[in-house]
């Protein structure tokens, strides 16, 4: 069969969303492309979404959009604790998620932990617009090892912690940071009054046995769960995170709430997200609601997922 004339146009990267769905996104060029110890990683320069970080063959951020994606992450958590002074944060190369939980006023310290630092170095020199300068913030403490051995290790106590890994692909460097132990293991670490917020991968239409599965797993360890979601279009799907805490919720916080909180608590503009967008996010869908309180699945290390 003679190829479409139409996948001669441009260079194409190819995204497998699951084993019957691919997408291709045009680029422009490839600006970088090494194989690190734990992964392959690529920064490339794409027609529609600007400049993107590639882990494994899968978009990881996008210039254009990775903002939709970090403040949803970040800021329900950070703005349901009444003040957030110590953050730990789990993987996060992109320098993004550092970036946007210094917009807080109250943060006196940020410890960051991600085990591949020849990604965290790329993303330094060539992801200004991600990090903005928040790798040399003097709160920041960048670490170069196993999120989950630090943790364990680690004597420090934290407000919030956010998970920002890469989906638990077989042979990937994440896959035994989403199970019950480590949870519990973060879970610890919280001072009292902590809350923890987890990516939580695809929550649209497919894969979503990795969504299901971390909502049962964090359930099984903490008193209060709230899954979320929004649409990211660099990764053309709905995506899901989870809050965890024994004490918080940010789902019961109403919109001029949220917004006054913003106006006394964040520095700078955000883009995505306010009071109404966080209604927003916790608004699930009935078909997904009733799905997850349905899914018992709990991830352990004898069991850990993952996602095509």
């Amino acid at each position: 069969m003679t190829q479409p004339d139409y996948f001669d146009k441009k260079n194409w990267l190819r995204d497998e969303l699951s084993q019957d769905l691919v997408q291709f996104h045009g680029i422009k060029h490839v600006l970088h492309d090494k194989t690190t110890k734990f992964q392959h990683a690529q920064i490339v320069d794409t027609h529609t979404f600007g400049i993107c970080l590639v882990l494994d063959g899968k978009i990881q951020s996008g210039e254009k959009d990775e903002f939709i994606y970090h403040e949803s992450l970040v800021h329900p958590a950070m703005l349901a604790h009444p003040k957030p002074e110590y953050v730990f944060i789990a993987g996060g190369g992109e320098g993004a998620t550092l970036r946007d939980v210094f917009m807080h006023k109250t943060v006196k310290k940020a410890v960051m932990v991600d085990i591949d630092e020849e990604v965290v170095k790329l993303c330094r020199k060539c992801l200004p617009t991600f990090h903005r300068g928040a790798f040399q913030d003097k709160r920041a403490e960048v670490r170069y090892e196993d999120a989950r051995k630090y943790i364990a290790e680690t004597k420090e106590r934290f407000d919030v912690a956010v998970i920002d890994l890469a989906d638990p692909v077989e042979e990937g460097p994440a896959r035994m940071l989403y199970t019950q132990e480590f949870y519990q293991l973060v879970k610890d670490k919280l001072k009292p009054g902590g809350i923890m917020a987890v990516q939580s991968g695809q929550s649209g239409w497919i894969n979503l046995h990795n969504f299901f599965a971390i909502n049962a797993t964090l359930k099984s360890i903490f008193k209060i769960v709230r899954p979320y979601q929004v649409y990211v279009p660099s990764f053309v799907d709905l995506w899901g995170f989870h809050t965890a805490s024994d004490s918080l919720d940010p789902a019961r916080l109403r919109p001029g709430e949220i917004n006054s909180r913003i106006a006394d608590r964040v520095s700078g503009n955000l883009r995505s997200y306010d009071g109404i967008t966080h209604r927003g996010l916790f608004s699930l869908p009935v078909r997904l609601r009733r799905k997850l309180s349905r899914s018992k699945k709990v991830i352990t290390d004898a069991s850990p997922i993952a996602v095509y």
